[in-house]
This record gives structure tokens, C-alpha cells and sequence, in this order.
């Protein structure tokens, strides 16, 4: 059976397949990218094919050079391709629970986006139990740039992908202009505090609270947010502290999902 299985791939071969499907799994190992002469020596390949391998993956978007030139990593491509496919649904399956949860204890709604096409989509959303609230409609498309999702997503992310999200970006209706530096800033400040805290830029009285769900790499496929609202009235509910807290473990959860 194994000496069959063996001629079967033989028989089957792809030799081109082979050299871009091996340079996707080298470079889905690097956090920093490599260069053509880095990949070359490491496939063991010779260096004209590697050239023409890389060219056709940069122009059919699956690998990004760096602002130098000189370095490959991947793009989002594959992980927007993903989003279309069964474990998307895997990932709402295991998530919702989770959020009902989360929004029974903290009285509060809230909604998992991820990147798609330039911008964010909501892939899952719970209202909170109360009489009052707030939330963004499932399917929806928000901005990449101004929303406390789209910030934390952009901060979990390698240079050049984040590069690569802000080179497909549109901006949506209402969005607010951030210039390059000003959003540098924001996502470093995210990084260290490991989530996003921040008055919306959509809605005034509002808190959004975003926490990543990062792999084991370190990098973010969906965020999900909180938009918070404090009570004034003589009812006590959970405060934005207990809120954070029960927003993080939550996140915690899942993130042991992503990572299996």
C-alpha cells in the first residue's frame, strides 16, 4: 500500500505547484520575512526559478515585498481566501457561546470582526440582556482606520502585512482621516497594552473595548469589541474595570481555539 501510495504521488507530480507551495510554507514560518537569496538557499533551489516563483506570487498577491524591495513575506490573501471557507464558521461556532456569555455577565453587547478586503466585516454579534444598548449589525463593513477593532487588528500584525491592509483600504462611509504616523502611534500604544480602549469615533458616551484573538504566532485574525455603556441611573452593573476584565478572558478562550 505505501510503495502504491508512493507511485500515485510520483505519478501526480507538480513540479511548479510544488516550488510556490513550498516557498508559502517557508515564509508562513518567518516573522520578519526573507530575502529571494535567503529563500533560495534555504528551498535548496536554484536561483532563476526561485526569481520567477516569487514574481508570479507578488503579482498574484500572495507575497509582498517590503518597502525596500529586498524582502518577501506573505500577504493576507490566503487568510481573506480562509474567510470564505468552513473554518470561519468553526471559528463563529466556538465563539458565540462564549460572547453569550460574556454579554449576560457584563450586560453589555458585543460583536467579532476580522479583516476582509480592505476593511472589517462582523462575523458574530450578542446583545446585551438590558433594556438599553448598543451594537453593529451582523454582516456589517467598518473602517479599518478609526474603529477600535480595526486598530487592534492593525496592531497585531507584522509590518508588512499591516502595509499590505493599508494598501487595500477604502475608506467607508463616515470614516475619519488618521494620518500614517498619528496610526503608527495608536496601534504601538495597542501592542503594549495588549488591547484597545478608547472613546468611539462613531457614537458619543461610548467606550469600545477590543481585545485580539491572536495565534501562537502572535498575529491577529479577529478582534472582538465591546461597545460599552455606563449606567447612570440607581442600577449597578458591572463596571468598565469588571467589564475589561470578563472582555479579556473571554478573548482568552478563544485565543485557545486559534491555537489548536
Amino acid at each position: 500500500m505505501e510503495v502504491e501510495d508512493k507511485d500515485d504521488a510520483d505519478r501526480y507530480r507538480a513540479p511548479a505547484l510544488d516550488k510556490g507551495l513550498d516557498i508559502l510554507e517557508l515564509l508562513a514560518e518567518q516573522k520578519g520575512g526573507l530575502t529571494r537569496a535567503e529563500i533560495t538557499k534555504l528551498l535548496g533551489r536554484n536561483a532563476s526559478e526561485m526569481y520567477r516563483m516569487l514574481e508570479r506570487l507578488v503579482a498574484r498577491q500572495y507575497v509582498v515585498r517590503s518597502a525596500g524591495g529586498d524582502r518577501y513575506s506573505l500577504s493576507l490573501k490566503l487568510y481573506a481566501l480562509a474567510h470564505r471557507h468552513p473554518p470561519m464558521n468553526r471559528l463563529i461556532s466556538e465563539a458565540l457561546p462564549l460572547m453569550q456569555r460574556f454579554a449576560a455577565d457584563a450586560e453589555q453587547s458585543c460583536h467579532l470582526a476580522v479583516y476582509d478586503r480592505g476593511n472589517l466585516l462582523v462575523i458574530a454579534q450578542v446583545d446585551g440582556p438590558g433594556t438599553w444598548g448598543i451594537s453593529v449589525r451582523l454582516g456589517s463593513r467598518v473602517g479599518l482606520i478609526d474603529t477600535s477593532s480595526g486598530r487592534t487588528l492593525l496592531a497585531f500584525q507584522t509590518t508588512e502585512q499591516r502595509a499590505h491592509m493599508l494598501a487595500e483600504h477604502t475608506k467607508v462611509k463616515g470614516e475619519v482621516t488618521i494620518d500614517h504616523e498619528a496610526l503608527e502611534s495608536a496601534c504601538a500604544t495597542i501592542r503594549r497594552a495588549g488591547f484597545s480602549q478608547k472613546d468611539s469615533q462613531q457614537i458619543f458616551g461610548v467606550t469600545d473595548l477590543t481585545f485580539p484573538l491572536v495565534t501562537a504566532s502572535g498575529q491577529a485574525i479577529a478582534a472582538m469589541t465591546c461597545p460599552y455603556l455606563k449606567r447612570i441611573d440607581e442600577y449597578v452593573a458591572p463596571s468598565l474595570e469588571q467589564v475589561t476584565q470578563m472582555l479579556r478572558e473571554t478573548v482568552q478562550g478563544l485565543s485557545m481555539f486559534a491555537e489548536s
